[in-house]
């Protein structure tokens, strides 16, 4: 039975899912690297950084010490994904049961693999059993215990079940799919499809051009997935399109917010400097992009967002080169 879990990342995410298994009655431990967050979560039990005027649970206790995580039956991974080889090299340093679950909640690909983050764990921890979670499920709602839906990928049903029980609460509620690989891929891509949305907002181009690029960023998604072994399906459940959706329109998503900013003529450069946490897509967008090409998948839409942001084409000749493409079938 788990009855304890521990959470690496005290993000928004990290801290968000803390309050979720909680609320289920576990003991949590969130670890994260600022002495000032851990200070205040220890003192007040906020992160006021990353989740402003949100209690956190008693029950909810930080550490800076890497090695107090392993004696937790269940491990979260929700550091950012530039990152997250570094911590899985110091957690597999210090040593950890090969009976922790490891559930990957970071939607990102690892830079120097281009590994999904289920398959950089395994590279790691081989024998553990490792599992994802991913959905439409900003934390600022998450934490305000607002209702979520979301999908847990193991290819273990055992273990998914178990899971899917512990994210279980009055307003979270979870599903569960063999398809590791689309699960964590719809997670990852629409990152780089948010920040598109928001450079169509900040453009002024409108809802058309929008539900447009949503449409058939979902489809370039699916394609992609498809190449790497997941299910078609996948893409139209919550880890997919559910989580297309919310990145792109809600006001929430990071990614969406770089986007706005790029459109209306920021820098990359001014865009991240106004964030205070990671926007995935940045990074992703590279990765997808070099995912594509080595699977020779045809991903127009995830080409020229990587343009826009890794070889400073303008959001504008972007969209252009995008309408003036030869025509064919929506099915192609």
């Amino acid at each position: 039975m788990i009855d304890r879990a521990a959470i690496l990342g005290a993000g928004s995410w990290g801290t968000a899912l803390s309050i979720v298994l909680a609320d289920r009655g576990l003991d949590v431990l969130l670890y994260g690297n600022e002495p000032e967050t851990y200070e205040e979560i220890q003192s007040q039990h906020r992160n006021s950084r990353y989740l402003p005027e949100v209690d956190l649970p008693e029950s909810v206790r930080p550490t800076l010490e890497l090695a107090e995580v392993i004696d937790s039956p269940l491990l979260l991974l929700v550091v950012p994904s530039q990152v997250a080889r570094l911590v899985l090299t110091k957690l597999r340093d210090i040593g950890l049961p090969t009976s922790t679950v490891i559930l990957n909640c970071t939607k990102g690909i690892d830079p120097s693999s281009g590994k999904l983050m289920h398959e950089l764990v395994s590279e790691f921890f081989p024998d553990n059993p490792v599992a994802v979670l991913s959905g439409p499920s900003h934390a600022e709602e998450v934490a305000q215990r607002k209702a979520t839906l979301a999908t847990i990928g193991c290819e273990n049903q055992v273990i998914a079940t178990q899971l899917q029980e512990i994210f279980f609460t009055p307003f979270f509620r979870t599903y569960t799919s063999e398809d590791v690989i689309g699960i964590e891929l719809g997670g990852v891509v629409k990152n780089v499809f948010a920040i598109a949305a928001g450079a169509i907002d900040g453009l002024g181009l409108g809802d058309n051009a929008k539900a447009a690029m949503l449409t058939r960023g979902l489809a370039e998604m699916a394609r992609l997935g498809v190449a790497m072994g997941a299910r078609e399906e996948t893409f139209r459940g919550l880890s997919g399109i559910g989580d297309l959706i919310v990145t792109c329109y809600s006001v929430h998503s990071r990614n969406n917010r770089v986007g706005r900013l790029l459109g209306s003529g920021r820098t990359l450069e001014e865009a991240i400097a106004q964030m205070n946490q990671v926007a995935e897509g940045v990074p992703n967008a590279k990765n997808a992009y070099e995912l594509a090409r080595r699977l020779k998948v045809r991903t127009p839409l995830i080409d020229q967002a990587y343009a826009v942001l890794h070889c400073k084409k303008s959001p504008a000749l972007a969209l252009r080169e995008l309408l003036d493409r030869d025509l064919r079938s929506e099915a192609e």
